[in-house]
């Protein structure tokens, strides 16, 4: 994929007792975001590498809640990533009530938070996004921003998804929209309690019992770099 990235991933030390590292993550325009399924992944393959810890699983702390990380096999990562809450209030969403689907733009979408906001269209067609969800994610609707997903389902077993992440644009793949399209997918009907998500960037599978979401995929070392931080540009 080349040098760059959609989020630095920041490794520390945790402040809760019994929690192996504190997980930080920035998106390419410097905001802070509470949650990155695809980060997560690499955070765990990244400790293993370096040689940080030899736990496996390993418990993660990230600005909402306690992640758990575990290391197959075949180098794919579970990660667990919490339950999702529902309620306009901690998505942020504004409206009256909570509801499966809601109008924005005038545009129906399923809303749903996994540690940060996300807004679920369901297409047939995926391949025209941008315009949609420029005007989604300009919406007053959601005062802090959401990442918008485009959702097409090929059957209740596997969807195709794209996903425009705010603060960052389209990525090649999302691990918290594809979670967020799943369930919302799940609570609509229309998909079973495990998913393959097929993404740009290739595929996951997620699974929802109800309560906890899980996603499970493959991680890949790209190249290894250093930077002089005191001589970056302020």
């Amino acid at each position: 994929f080349g040098i760059g990235f959609d989020q630095l991933l920041m490794v520390e030390s945790s402040s809760y007792k019994g929690v192996d590292f504190r997980y930080v993550i920035f998106n390419a325009d410097g905001s802070e975001v509470s949650q990155c399924g695809n980060g997560a992944r690499c955070f765990a393959l990244y400790i293993q590498k370096k040689n940080l810890s030899y736990k496996n699983p390993l418990s993660v702390e990230t600005n909402t809640g306690i992640m758990v990380l575990t290391v197959n096999n075949d180098n794919s990562v579970r990660v667990e990533m919490g339950k999702p809450n529902f309620l306009p209030s901690i998505i942020p969403l504004k409206t009256n009530e909570e509801s499966n689907e809601y109008l924005v733009e005038g545009f129906k979408v399923g809303s749903l938070s996994i540690g940060n906001p996300h807004a679920v269209l369901i297409l047939d067609d995926i391949s025209d996004i941008d315009s949609t969800a420029l005007k989604i994610q300009s919406s007053n609707d959601f005062p802090e921003g959401v990442n918008v997903g485009f959702m097409k389902v090929i059957s209740k077993d596997e969807i195709q998804l794209r996903v425009v992440e705010r603060g960052v644009g389209e990525t090649l793949a999302c691990g918290s929209g594809a979670c967020a399209a799943v369930i919302h997918g799940i609570r609509l009907g229309l998909l079973n309690s495990k998913v393959k998500v097929r993404l740009n960037g290739g595929n996951a599978m997620v699974e929802y019992d109800g309560k906890k979401v899980y996603l499970t995929g493959p991680g890949e070392f790209v190249y290894e770099g250093s930077i002089n931080l005191r001589s970056a540009p302020s």
